[in-house]
């Protein structure tokens, strides 16, 4: 990219034609420093000349500083009276913007430049280049797009797939939750149906198992005798020696019939 001639020096005064001049052998050197020093003097000493502007804003290109040059093409372009004048500074500031890779403002610019100097070859080869450079620029924008929409949209699908798996794991624990809670609850259900069972059943063997050890107990024990009674087993040995004694009685009777002696009775008690 070229950038335009300077500019001829119009509504110059000696002096700063003279800042002009030391500034240009200083840049032809690459003392940026110096140079600078001698165009702002060269623009403090004549506002209204734009070479002393146009001729900075080189100064600053050539040294990277891109802000700055435009600055000063861009105030070169305000004071210059000629198609020509303005067409070099818009050049520039079109070059400028190339190298800040802002590609749509260089495109405006260069056709500003065109339309102060439509056969300006150099400014048109540059809007060419400034064209397609935003063609590869903005493809490569669709580009970064599209993969960070895809990343964006993967990140969407885990966070998705991570929220249902969550949602189903928490639907699981409920449903087993409530699996086992249902089936504690019939674990106490049959519990309570086992223990009545057990009431029901074990009542009547301990009222069989009373009842049974009462009367065995009951069987068990002898009657015993109230103070001045027989009990039932004198009675009955009673009876059989009253028994027995008459069956003796008979018996002397009948021998005393027989044979006419007396027969002493003893007594069994």
């Amino acid at each position: 990219m070229i950038f335009g001639v300077s500019f001829a020096q119009k509504k110059d005064t000696l002096q700063d034609v003279q800042y002009i001049y030391k500034g240009n052998e200083a840049l032809k050197e690459t003392q940026f420093a110096e140079a600078e020093a001698q165009y702002r003097k060269a623009i403090s000493e004549n506002p209204a000349n734009p070479v002393s502007k146009f001729n900075l804003g080189n100064a600053y290109y050539k040294n990277k500083k891109t802000d700055e040059a435009l600055s000063r093409f861009n105030q070169a372009q305000k004071v210059a009276e000629t198609k020509l004048e303005k067409h070099k500074a818009f050049h520039n500031m079109g070059n400028s913007f190339i190298q800040k890779k802002e590609y749509d403002k260089a495109i405006e610019m260069y056709k500003n430049a065109l339309r102060n100097n439509p056969k300006d070859d150099e400014t048109r080869y540059n809007l060419a280049i400034a064209k397609q450079e935003k063609k590869k620029q903005d493809k490569e924008k669709e580009k970064n797009k599209d993969k960070k929409d895809d990343k964006k949209k993967d990140g969407k699908d885990k966070n998705k797939d991570k929220k249902d798996d969550k949602k189903d794991q928490g639907k699981d624990g409920d449903n087993k939750k409530d699996k086992q809670d249902k089936g504690d609850d019939k674990k106490d259900q049959d519990k309570k149906k086992d223990d009545k069972g057990d009431e029901k059943k074990d009542k009547p063997k301990d009222d069989a198992k009373k009842d049974k050890g009462d009367s065995d107990k009951k069987s068990k024990e002898k009657p015993k005798p109230k103070p001045g009674q027989l009990s039932p087993q004198q009675a009955q040995q009673l009876l059989k020696a009253m028994d027995n004694q008459e069956q003796k009685l008979q018996q002397k009777l009948n021998a005393k019939k027989g044979k006419g002696v007396p027969v002493q009775n003893d007594k069994d008690w």
